[in-house]
């Protein structure tokens, strides 16, 4: 499935292709009938089905009876309508600027092969714009996709990378990189859509992170047996963040400010502690220093086994799989980062904050 632009230029290229097959075909009946009804060689038939084609006007190569002249007459207005017709769509494809089209759709297949890393948004209705908002503030290298060809085509007017087909189709994940993405957010209309994508994404590629937006409280239970590493259903959040706007004003908005926008003073960040390359492992938060070293706040520790320590004490021992929340400026968490892993970095996921 494609825009509505690129199936405009598919439709005119394989017009134009239909003229190129028309004029050859008639070019070559026009040699055979030489050829074989009057019995000239090859050369002359050829020569004088061309020259009947492009109407230049030369005189006849050899002799012609009355057939051969009305043959030969038939053979030019076959010639004229079928020029005609590829030049009609050759205008056509420069005036419309289809060409240009063909070379920003090839410009587009090249990008989308050339991603890695990425993340892939499947729906781009209300809360997926959002999202890719949120994405595009983060500087995350992501691609959109949609099966509606007004959302594609508005996704590509703000400059985000969208690709037109239904995202529960295992070749349209292919065709946007799925084996080489690192996470999957599936914003799609219908819970159902959801969890075939996320079922999808999960058989491809066992290892991405997969983000589903459920409506019901069966849904989100159905996605999560269908391997969504997490669940958002948009009626029970935006619930309980009204519930906390009513009754913790000051601390949802101090968390809204630390986690979206881009003109932030802090930042929350987590990091994955690697025990090929983070020295820190095995070493208590007293021995490894890591407020006094950088200034940002280890918030909270979730280990390998999904427990989540929540203020972590100076005892409280790093551990291989680990992974840190932090809080603090941009530099802090650019030092923290250096300090977690000297020798490459190995968090989970590499904003721009870390270039």
């Amino acid at each position: 499935m494609y825009s509505t632009l690129e199936q405009k230029y598919r439709r005119l290229r394989n017009e134009l292709i239909a003229g190129v097959i028309a004029l050859l075909g008639v070019a070559g009946v026009g040699t055979l009938w030489y050829r074989l009804v009057e019995g000239w060689s090859w050369s002359d038939a050829l020569y004088m089905t061309v020259i009947t084609l492009a109407t230049v006007g030369y005189s006849e190569t050899n002799p012609l009876g009355e057939r051969g002249r009305l043959f030969t007459i038939s053979l030019i207005l076959m010639g004229v309508i079928t020029i005609g017709y590829i030049v009609n769509r050759f205008t056509e494809a420069l005036i419309q600027g289809y060409f240009q089209e063909g070379i920003r759709l090839r410009q587009r297949r090249r990008l989308l092969d050339t991603l890695t890393d990425h993340y892939i948004l499947c729906g781009f209705g209300r809360t997926g714009r959002q999202i890719a908002l949120e994405f595009k503030t983060e500087d995350i290298s992501f691609v959109t996709v949609d099966s509606q060809a007004d959302q594609v085509e508005e996704a590509q007017e703000l400059g985000y990378v969208a690709f037109q087909g239904d995202a529960t189709l295992d070749d349209t994940l292919f065709k946007v990189g799925i084996e080489r993405a690192i996470c999957l957010v599936a914003a799609l209309p219908s819970d159902a859509e959801n969890l075939y994508t996320v079922l999808s994404a999960k058989t491809l590629n066992p290892n991405i992170r997969a983000i589903a937006r459920a409506s019901t409280e069966e849904a989100v239970q159905k996605l999560q047996r269908a391997g969504a590493d997490a669940v958002v259903s948009p009626y029970i959040t935006g619930g309980k963040r009204m519930a906390a706007a009513a009754l913790r004003p000051q601390v949802l908005d101090f968390m809204d400010g630390i986690l979206t926008g881009r003109d932030r003073a802090f930042y929350l960040e987590e990091f994955l502690l690697d025990p090929q390359t983070s020295p820190m492992v095995g070493q208590t938060l007293r021995e490894a220093r890591l407020r006094s070293q950088c200034g940002a706040l280890v918030l909270a520790i979730r280990r390998v086994n999904g427990s989540l320590i929540a203020g972590p004490t100076a005892d409280t021992q790093l551990l291989p799989g680990d992974v840190l929340i932090c809080l603090g400026t941009a530099e802090q968490l650019r030092q923290l980062n250096r300090i977690l892993s000297p020798l490459h970095s190995r968090h989970l996921r590499k904003p721009k904050l870390f270039n």
